[in-house]
């Protein structure tokens, strides 16, 4: 009878994971908890907002509104995969996750990252259509073209995901579970590991090329395009106009994809740093709680129907 080695016997005992996020945070818990539980309820009620105001109004049922909404629900899974426990290890005495608690965050987690990668690019798309070929627009991105592009986007975060969270926890973790990160999440667990990461990474980099750099190069050269369309726009006003319906989405862009290539699209550091678990809750929390702000505060058409709403709204109470 064959004896199972040490490792063999280290990784059959390991069944929850430490997380360390918040192990040097002791006296900031209480503040960390209410910060984190605002968060999470405003980003929560705006993206509910929003997705509520694209069903109901006429007026915001186009592709570009349709792509708002999907991903409005987007970042609501993201920060019910991670918020909710973080808050749950902020009020216990010891943050653990159970070993499938942390393969289904994980899963779940990273498949909406690369969701939200695919969704980005195709937002860029619809836009590049209605500035650069306007009387083609509705031929173009017909609702049934709406609904295969959010389709792919979806199935490919989760097709994507799914080839990382396999590979992720097959690797040998020899009885180490202490989880330097606020959740589980594939650097800091390949950073776990006693065994050999290669594999691993030469996926996070190759898969990463289709899923993360392919959508950062076409919407690269679709605000090409676009820029270079809108700057041919005679009247100021039309270049204004033209503009302020792609600021929004650049900015959310910068910010997604600025911190996602910082996470993942990179070595893996070995040692500990405040930055390592701290840049990723920009693009975990920070920015799903944003995207609505900045999709609102600067669009038009959901202003003039939120003031419609509440004009409603008030003659019925009165």
């Amino acid at each position: 009878m064959q004896v199972p080695s040490m490792e063999a016997r280290n990784q059959s005992k390991l069944t929850e994971f430490i997380i360390l996020g918040f192990k040097n945070l002791q006296e900031e818990h209480f503040l960390f908890f209410s910060g984190f539980l605002i968060i999470y309820a405003f980003t929560v009620l705006w993206n509910t907002f929003i997705i509520i105001l694209t069903m109901i109004d006429q007026t915001l049922r186009t592709p570009m509104y349709f792509f708002l909404g999907n991903l409005s629900f987007l970042d609501i899974c993201y920060t019910t995969t991670t918020i909710p426990q973080m808050l749950a290890h902020l009020l216990s005495e010891k943050s653990s996750i159970s070993y499938l608690g942390c393969v289904f965050q994980l899963y779940f987690f990273f498949s909406f990252v690369g969701t939200e990668c695919l969704l980005l690019a195709v937002m860029a798309f619809d836009r590049y259509i209605a500035i650069c070929k306007p009387l083609r627009y509705s031929l173009i991105i017909s609702r049934n073209v709406c609904l295969q592009l959010a389709t792919v986007s979806w199935v490919g975060g989760f097709l994507n995901s799914a080839v990382h969270t396999v590979f992720a926890f097959q690797l040998p973790f020899c009885g180490n579970n202490h989880l330097d990160s606020f959740y589980c999440d594939i650097p800091p667990l390949l950073k776990l590991s006693c065994g050999d990461i290669s594999l691993n990474q030469m996926l996070l980099l190759f898969i990463g090329l289709f899923i993360a750099w392919t959508p950062l190069f076409c919407i690269i050269v679709s605000y090409i395009f676009i820029i270079s369309t809108v700057l041919k726009i005679q009247s100021t006003e039309g270049r204004q106009k033209a503009f302020s319906t792609c600021s929004s989405h650049l900015t959310v862009v910068l910010l997604y994809y600025g911190s996602c290539i910082f996470t993942y699209l990179r070595p893996i550091p070995t040692g500990s740093s405040v930055n390592t678990k701290l840049i990723p809750l920009m693009y975990s929390i920070l920015t799903p709680l944003l995207n609505p702000i900045i999709y609102t505060l600067r669009n038009k058409d959901v202003k003039k129907t939120w003031q419609r709403f509440t004009c409603l709204w008030q003659a019925q109470m009165v």
